[in-house]
C-alpha cells in the first residue's frame, strides 16, 4: 500500500479531483467541492484522514489501534488511519468507500445525483 496506490483508488470514485488546498505536502481528494481523504505526504508512517460518521469512527478507533481521532475539522467525524503494514487493503478500500458515501449524502439533492 503506498500513496500511488491509495490516489489511484480514491480517483476511481466518481467525481473524485485530487488538489493541493493547504500546502504542497497534504493530498486532497474531492467530491462536489467537498473532502473526503487527505493524506498528508511529510508523515511517517504513512496515514490517511478519513471522513466517517460518528458511530463508525468510533467503531473504528475502539477496533484497530492503528485509528485514531482525526487531525482535521471535527475529531467526531474524521479518523487518521496509520498505514504502517497492519491495515490490510480491502479494509481500506472499505473505509475510503465509507468517506466518499458520507460525503456525497450530505451534498445538495441536484449535485448528489451526478455522483450515484
Amino acid at each position: 500500500m503506498n500513496v500511488e496506490s491509495i490516489s489511484e483508488y480514491c480517483l476511481s470514485k466518481k467525481g473524485a479531483i485530487e488538489d493541493f488546498p493547504f500546502d504542497e505536502e497534504t493530498l486532497v481528494f474531492k467530491v462536489g467541492g467537498k473532502m473526503f481523504a487527505l493524506i498528508p505526504l511529510e508523515k511517517i508512517p504513512l496515514q490517511i484522514n478519513l471522513k466517517c460518521d460518528p458511530e463508525k469512527a468510533m467503531e473504528l478507533r475502539e477496533q484497530y489501534e492503528d485509528v485514531q481521532p482525526g487531525w482535521h475539522m471535527s475529531k467526531k467525524y474524521w479518523n487518521t488511519v496509520i498505514l504502517d503494514g497492519n491495515i490490510r487493503w480491502d479494509e481500506l478500500k472499505e473505509w475510503i468507500d465509507h468517506s466518499y458515501d458520507e460525503v456525497v449524502k450530505k451534498l445538495k439533492k441536484s449535485e448528489k445525483e451526478k455522483f450515484k
